[in-house]
């Protein structure tokens, strides 16, 4: 995969992008990032990339024409076709699936923006996508595009060392992620469950899948709202239900 991200601020993307496990999948050849500063692209002799919007009100907008010349510039360094992504709180709230769907593109192009907000031409002639990591407001988009590139190059092939990893954990499979143990079984009088001590695979399995549910039930109740529930689960859901009204 090949990862473009234009930017006011290339300085920005080193530190994260050369460590840990992005680091590493670009060592591995998994994929490659190309920082591009789309100032370099204005026309102006001020170098300006953003402008009054028209009509009046506060703050600047960023022009068109210097990312539509930034984005014809990277296109054309690879023939694969890309995906044009922009961040942008006012994009559809991006999500595993997401990641798990770009994860499979060879080219991906992020925008990061700044200011007020971006010319309308960009976001509809331009981009392909539009995403937000949530609903706040950042100073700029870097920091999006940086978690968004996280979650999907470390889906790649061959970039976590345990594949299975990525099936399991939260938001893979609909659910939050059960707890996790490791040792020592009693460490400071606070004990391991049994269960998961007890060797019986087929246990720890059912004990993990109803933790999971139970997790997701009582801190994202939003996740469950359109769950097929089988009728194991509808029997903890019911347990759940009872326990939170004794307030346990």
């Amino acid at each position: 995969m090949r990862i473009d991200v234009l930017t006011l601020f290339p300085e920005m993307f080193p530190g994260v992008l050369n460590g840990s496990m992005l680091g590493k999948a670009q060592e591995k050849g998994a994929v490659s990032y190309h920082i591009t500063n789309f100032r370099d692209f204005t026309t102006n002799k001020h170098n300006k990339v953003d402008d009054y919007p028209f009509g009046g009100g506060a703050g600047m907008v960023l022009m068109p024409q210097p990312l539509f010349d930034a984005v014809d510039a990277v296109r054309s360094a690879d023939p694969a076709e890309p995906r044009v992504i922009l961040t942008s709180p006012q994009g559809k709230p991006f999500v595993q699936k997401d990641a798990e769907k770009l994860s499979k593109e060879q080219r991906l192009i992020f925008i990061c923006g700044h200011y007020e907000g971006f010319d309308e031409r960009i976001p509809r002639r331009l981009a392909t996508d539009e995403y937000s990591i949530g609903d706040f407001v950042m100073t700029g988009g870097e920091l999006a595009a940086m978690a968004m590139i996280d979650s999907i190059v470390r889906l790649l092939p061959g970039v976590l060392g345990n594949a299975v990893s990525a099936v399991t954990e939260s938001f893979s499979e609909g659910l939050l992620e059960h707890p996790h143990y490791t040792r020592p079984a009693d460490f400071r009088g606070m004990q391991v469950p049994e269960v998961l001590l007890s060797g019986n695979h087929e246990r720890i399995a059912e004990w993990r899948h109803k933790e999971s549910l139970k997790r997701t039930f009582l801190r994202r109740p939003d996740m469950l709202a359109n769950r097929v529930y089988t009728d194991q689960e509808r029997k903890w859901i019911s347990e759940f239900e009872r326990a939170r009204s004794r307030g346990k």
